[in-house]
C-alpha cells in the first residue's frame, strides 16, 4: 500500500477509537488524528535502506519496521518521541496506544498485498501475504478518505469514522471473494489441461478489483493470464495512440476467453543449465529469498562473459516495464558470478552492479 494510504488509514482509525469521553491528559482529537496519521506512515521509513544497495532494500523493506513482534517497541519509541515534540505536554502513555494502532492498521494494509510482508521480523524472513488488493487502490484510498471528510463535518460522534473502517472491511472482503473467484479460473485450466502437481495463485491488477493476474505454476512452468472477472465481451484492440490507461484495460479478457502464456522459469532448453547456475550462485541468494515467480528475462553473451537477468513474474503488468530486475554475471566459468540490476533508462537498459 503506498504510503499515503497507510498515514490516512491511521488516522482514520485513530478518530474511531477516540473516547467517547477524554480524560484530563488524554490527546485531544486533532492531536490524536495527527498521532494516527505519522505513525501509520513510520513502518516505511525502511525506504533508508536504498542508501544500502538496490537489493537490500528489495529484500529487507518490510521487514523489521513491519514486525508485531517489535510493535510494542516501535511503539514506545514513537511515543517518547511525540512527547519531545509536544514538549512534555502529554505523558507516553498518551501516546503508546495510538501509536501501536498506526503502526498495526500499517502492518495490515500491506497483508493484503502481494509484496509480502516479514510480520515475524527478526525471528523468520517468512513473507505473509494475503493478496487480496492491488498496491494502489483508487477505491480504497477513497473510502478512507471519505470516511474522514464526514468525520471531519460531523464532528459529534466518531460514528462516520466507525462506518468508514467497516465499509474498508466489506471491501477488503468483496475483493477476497473476487480472489477465490480468479483461483477457481485457474484450477478450471489446471483441470482442462490435466497439468499435474500445479500451484494456483492469484494476483491483484491496477484500476478495478475484478482484474486479476492468474499464475498456475508447475514445476518450472508457469501458466499465466490476465482476466477480468466481470467482462463478457472482448474489449475492442486500442488505437496505437490511445492512452497507456486504455491498453492496460485491454489487456483483462473475461475469463472464457482468457489467452494462456506459457512461461519457462529457466528460458530456452539451450540454456537452461547456464540459467540454473546462475540462479543458484550464491550472489542470488537474497533475491531468490524474494522473488515469487522467477523467470528467466535474458541471457547476454559478451564474448566469454555471460549475464543471466530474471524478472519476478509476480510484477508483471502489461503495457509497463518489469520493474525489480536483477541478475548475475561472471566473465568466464572459472569466476564468481557477481550480482547487477538492470535499469531502464531513456528508452536503454543499464546493468548496474551491486556491492560484493
Amino acid at each position: 500500500m503506498d504510503t499515503l494510504t497507510h498515514a490516512l488509514s491511521g488516522a482514520l482509525l485513530a478518530r474511531a477509537t477516540e473516547p467517547k469521553s477524554p480524560r484530563a491528559g488524554q490527546l485531544p482529537r486533532r492531536t490524536r488524528m495527527w498521532v494516527g496519521f505519522w505513525a501509520a506512515a513510520f513502518p516505511d521509513s525502511d525506504f533508508v535502506l536504498r542508501l544500502i544497495d538496490p537489493l537490500t532494500y528489495l529484500t529487507a523493506h518490510r521487514g523489521i519496521t513491519h514486525s508485531v513482534i517489535i510493535l510494542p517497541l516501535w511503539a514506545l519509541v514513537l511515543a517518547f518521541f511525540f512527547v519531545v515534540l509536544a514538549r512534555g505536554k502529554y505523558t507516553w502513555r498518551a501516546f503508546a496506544g495510538v501509536c501501536a494502532l498506526g503502526i498495526g492498521v500499517h502492518i495490515a494494509g500491506d497483508v493484503i498485498t502481494a509484496f509480502g510482508t516479514m510480520v515475524f521480523a527478526p525471528f523468520s524472513g517468512l513473507r505473509v501475504s494475503l493478496p487480496t488488493t492491488f498496491i494502489i487502490d483508487p477505491y480504497f484510498t477513497a473510502i478512507i478518505v471519505m470516511g474522514l471528510i464526514v468525520s471531519v463535518i460531523w464532528k459529534q460522534t466518531r460514528l462516520p469514522a466507525v462506518v468508514g473502517l467497516g465499509v474498508l472491511a466489506v471491501y477488503v472482503g468483496f475483493q477476497g471473494i473476487l480472489h477465490q473467484r480468479a483461483v477457481t479460473a485457474g484450477e478450471a485450466y489446471v483441470q482442462d489441461r490435466k497439468l499435474r502437481n500445479a500451484r494456483v495463485q492469484a494476483i491483484p491488477q491496477p484500476f478495478s478489483p475484478f482484474n486479476w493476474m492468474v499464475v498456475v505454476q508447475q514445476n518450472d512452468v508457469y501458466h499465466m493470464a490476465y482476466v477480468n472477472l466481470r467482462r463478457r465481451g472482448i474489449p475492442d484492440p486500442p488505437a496505437d495512440d490511445a492512452s497507456w490507461w486504455r491498453h492496460i484495460d485491454a489487456s483483462y479478457l473475461p475469463v472464457e476467453r482468457a489467452i494462456w502464456k506459457r512461461v519457462p522459469r529457466f528460458g530456452d532448453a539451450a540454456e537452461v543449465d547456464l540459467a540454473k547456475q546462475a540462479w543458484h550462485s550464491k550472489t542470488l541468494a537474497a533475491y531468490r529469498r524474494f522473488a515469487l515467480f522467477p523467470a528467466v528475462y535474458r541471457i547476454n553473451h559478451d564474448g566469454e562473459k555471460r549475464c543471466v537477468w530474471f524478472n519476478d513474474l509476480r510484477f508483471a503488468l502489461a503495457g509497463r516495464p518489469m520493474p525489480f530486475r536483477f541478475g548475475a554475471c561472471r566473465s568466464d566459468p572459472g569466476t564468481p558470478w557477481r550480482a547487477y540490476r538492470l535499469l531502464g533508462r531513456d528508452g536503454k537498459e543499464i546493468a548496474q552492479a551491486l556491492p560484493h
